[in-house]
């Protein structure tokens, strides 16, 4: 298991993975932050990118904030690292 952090931008033009901002994941998505449409977003197509059932990620903080921690079963850092590349250590 294996924690990420990602900032999120709600009602975006569209869902996408923008990369990395310093050590976080920038994530847009076209859902609005009400009612948990966004954050549902947010593990839907972290999941979809990670070739992952969307069971296998759950955002664990940060709920109602940008900045939140999304949990991801049955991976590592070197699997996100694949699929995302590496963090821009330094930036931000």
């Amino acid at each position: 298991m294996v924690r990420l952090t990602v900032h999120v931008t709600p009602k975006s033009g569209k869902d996408e993975v923008a990369g990395w901002r310093g050590d976080q994941l920038c994530v847009r998505v076209t859902a609005a932050p009400e009612g948990g449409k966004a954050n549902s977003a947010v593990e839907r197509i972290i999941a979809d990118r990670l070739g992952l059932p969307k069971s296998a990620v759950a955002v664990v903080r940060g709920h109602k904030a940008r900045i939140k921690q999304l949990e991801i079963e049955s991976l590592d850092s070197e699997a996100i690292e694949r699929a995302f590349g590496a963090p821009q250590a330094g930036l931000f």
